[in-house]
């Protein structure tokens, strides 16, 4: 009994550990912002996840090593998408050049010929 309440933790605190960034995932995919997402969070999450997935590799626990993975690259996109998001910022094409990638966002289109 005391072995089948164990796995049942186990379970739940890496499904629960698993689906906890899930929202702000959806979230920034939606709006392709991640500006209200601290980098140095982000960084240190991902670091304490490698940390977890070498420990649960090193015990063998595959269910550690599972959770944390999925964990961190949901981490990793929120972070791509920060970082992203900050070098178009820095390169002064705004965010909207991370949304349309190539080209001028619907609403720039045309604002150049207007003016002249």
């Amino acid at each position: 009994m005391h072995e089948v309440l164990v796995t049942i933790l186990g379970t739940t605190a890496s499904a629960l550990a698993t689906v906890s960034l899930l929202p702000q995932v959806v979230r920034t995919w939606r709006t392709r912002s991640a500006g209200d997402i601290s980098a140095a969070w982000l960084v240190v999450a991902l670091a304490s996840m490698a940390l977890w997935i070498a420990y649960g590799a090193l015990i063998g626990a595959g269910a550690v090593m599972w959770a944390n993975a999925l964990t961190a690259l949901q981490a990793g996109f929120i972070l791509a998408i920060k970082l992203a998001e900050r070098r178009s910022v820095a390169a002064g094409q705004g965010v909207e050049a991370m949304i349309y990638p190539g080209r001028l966002a619907p609403s720039k289109a045309g604002s150049d010929t207007e003016s002249g």
